[in-house]
């Protein structure tokens, strides 16, 4: 049995690997998703060998949690998949702190307790607390329970939030010594707790999906440290992918949007700029077109780029686009997929829909491969990315996503853009796009506009 446990988390933690490498595109995402599954069930069965008590326990919360989370996987939508995984990645850091707090409890204030186990078991505490509770308002953020925009308290917000952190970390230095009363762990994971509150809320919802990388880098290293406190081989390999992973991708979201992890952190963003309607001077007048209209731009053109936003998402557009595109592409038209790195509410959002929608891997495009496209495109047509089209990003220094790059569409000759209203999008700035010359807007439903489009397609 000594030498069967290493053997078993040896071929988990390959399935893990191999499983994660299956991740990197739509065509192996599922067969991957299985193989790491499959490589978690052997870590359980291995952990479970080693157990030699409180099976009734084990066995309960192996219930509880997956009478839970199987129907909550099962039927949540698309569009609220970005809030389901913030929830998700919560639960694993409020469990590494509730391990924490355990492990504090059963050697009566780490008393007699390697110096590691202390240290390792402190951090997961102050860790997964901040990152359960800052998971909890990202996932009101885009459940949109709570306000999208930031809400902080100005100048103060940084102040207050160092305060914060040096009394947790104050509260693990005294809970570490040994035999302190549990009053020190609990305050710990209070103030943790109000910290991870503090740390989200000012940060708006341009910036979520980020904040869903960085929670989740956040959460992958507090269980890697409390599997080093609890000796669990299996949570040291699986908390540090996930950790690893996740500041990786939080590093290349931060680069995509030209901003620093710190300035996201810092929180702001977006919410605060002048809004379509606004007596400010500037000419917000759009063009509003049909889909016939639409129809016969794109049947007569050369080449179409279609951006995708959360727009698409909604309104579970993405079999109607890719009926269109089908169409299109029997006229002989090109069909090419603009895919910004942060379009949507969670990284690779766009991707998974139409990977659902069975568009080729191949017309997915990447914003660097396909910015010098757009200048030769005919018609652009823009299903809901409000705030990765905004040229402000390029034209206006006082825009808070100046600096950011953006999609190119308002280079193509014609950009159709599909809206509901003139609402701002996430982020909750002025789109100049939406007025330009080369624009006209489509509006309603995106789901039934892009179905009337291929309507009048058929008919052509």
């Amino acid at each position: 049995m000594e030498m069967l446990v290493p053997v078993l988390y040896i071929i988990a933690f390959a399935l893990f690997i191999y499983g994660l490498m299956g991740l990197t595109g739509p065509k192996t995402a599922v067969r991957g998703n299985w193989i790491a599954a499959v490589g978690m069930t052997i870590a359980v069965v291995a952990t479970l060998l080693e157990v030699r008590h409180n099976w009734v326990l084990i066995i309960i919360g192996l219930v509880v949690g997956a009478a839970l989370g199987i129907p909550s996987a099962r039927q949540v939508k698309m569009t609220a998949m970005p809030q389901m995984v913030a929830l998700f990645n919560g639960v694993g850091g409020g469990a590494v702190a509730l391990i924490a707090w355990s492990e504090f409890r059963t050697s009566e204030g780490f008393l007699s307790e390697p110096g590691y186990v202390v240290v390792a078991s402190l951090f997961a505490a102050i860790i997964g607390s901040i990152s359960f509770w800052g998971s909890l308002i990202a996932f009101g953020k885009l459940q949109e329970i709570l306000p999208g925009r930031p809400i902080g308290l100005g100048k103060a917000q940084q102040f207050v939030n160092g305060l914060l952190l040096l009394a947790a970390v104050a509260c693990a230095v005294v809970a570490g010594m040994g035999g302190a009363p549990e009053i020190w762990i609990i305050g710990l994971l209070v103030l943790a707790a109000v910290l991870g509150v503090l740390v989200v809320l000012p940060i708006g919802g341009a910036d979520m999906p980020v904040v869903i990388s960085l929670l989740n880098a956040l959460t992958g290293l507090s269980a890697a440290a409390a599997g080093l406190a609890l000796n669990n081989t299996a949570m040291i390999v699986a908390g540090m992918i996930v950790g690893a992973s996740g500041s990786i991708l939080t590093n290349l979201m931060a680069k995509a949007m030209n901003r620093s992890i710190p300035a996201i952190v810092a929180g702001g963003f977006g919410g605060t700029t002048t809004l379509p309607g606004a007596d400010d001077g500037v000419d917000r007048t759009v063009k509003a077109t049909s889909a016939a209209d639409a129809a016969i731009q794109m049947a007569y053109a050369s080449q179409v780029i279609v951006v995708p936003g959360y727009g698409m998402a909604v309104a579970q557009a993405q079999h109607a686009v890719k009926d269109m595109a089908k169409l299109l592409e029997a006229k002989g038209v090109e069909v090419k997929y603009a895919i910004h790195p942060v379009a949507g509410r969670m990284p690779g959002h766009m991707n998974v829909l139409l990977a659902e929608a069975d568009v080729s891997y191949d017309a997915l495009k990447e914003m660097d491969d396909i910015n010098d496209e757009f200048s030769r495109t005919d018609v652009t047509l823009v299903i809901g990315a409000n705030d990765v089209t905004n040229p402000a990003a390029r034209t206006d220094p006082s825009s808070p996503i100046h600096g950011m790059p953006i999609l190119n569409v308002d280079e193509s000759r014609s950009v159709i853009v599909l809206k509901r209203s003139m609402n701002s999008g996430f982020a909750g700035i002025d789109n100049p796009l939406f007025y330009a010359e080369n624009t006209s807007m489509l509006f309603g439903d995106a789901k039934k506009s892009v179905s009337e489009v291929t309507e009048e397609l058929k008919a052509l």
